[in-house]
């Protein structure tokens, strides 16, 4: 498959390239700073290097995509200001549109929930402290997930709490809130591999299942 990954260079997204590439799929990794592009990607991956604003990038990096997965996550920093990743995911869904892509996986957080979701303590401590602490996060996080559930698309959200460094243990539990048994933490190796997992996989499909180890 030829799959476009946008937050290729974060912690996550690249576990999601180097897994595809282990898969044999063919990546487009797309990226705002090309200072950040691992030098192990060289001969193996399509890099293309763009502000998540720039329509004319996103759409070179969409065009002859079977899926798109996204790894962009709010900025946790305070004094950052704006949605762009709102307005980015806005730009993407239009581009999936317009080459006709229908599948879409991305990244999340129990900030929001699903339809099958029962409300916890989880999901109400996890709100407050984004709401609370990182207000514009969470309206970014709340604004990019928006746009993806009401877009048409085939969808699925991967949500977590807790992102660690870790290799893929293989250990995954999977589900929604107050119906499966979700914990607390999980690596990033696992965050990445049930990601990949989710391409070509129906099951979560117009769904945002939470995971943990």
């Amino acid at each position: 498959m030829n799959v476009t990954v946008f937050g290729a260079t974060g912690a996550i997204g690249q576990l999601i390239v180097d897994q595809l590439l282990r898969q044999g799929e063919n990546v487009t990794a797309y990226a705002r700073n090309a200072a950040k592009v691992p030098g192990r990607w060289d001969g193996s991956v399509n890099v293309v290097i763009g502000a998540i604003t720039d329509v004319t990038a996103i759409d070179a990096a969409v065009a002859g995509a079977d899926a798109v997965v996204s790894a962009l996550g709010p900025s946790m920093d305070r004094n950052a200001t704006g949605l762009p990743l709102v307005d980015g995911t806005r730009l993407i869904v239009a581009s999936m549109k317009r080459h006709g892509i229908r599948r879409y996986v991305g990244n999340g957080t129990p900030s929001v929930l699903d339809q099958r979701d029962e409300v916890t303590m989880q999901t109400r401590l996890v709100g407050w402290m984004a709401q609370t602490f990182l207000p514009r996060a969470y309206r970014e996080m709340i604004g990019m997930s928006r746009i993806i559930t009401e877009s048409g698309l085939d969808w699925t959200i991967v949500r977590f709490i807790a992102p660690k460094n870790g290799p893929a243990t293989g250990i995954v539990r999977a589900g929604f809130f107050g119906k499966d048994k979700i914990g607390w933490g999980i690596t990033r190796g696992d965050i990445a591999a049930f990601t990949t997992d989710q391409i070509s996989s129906p099951q979560y499909s117009r769904a945002a299942p939470a995971v943990s180890n």
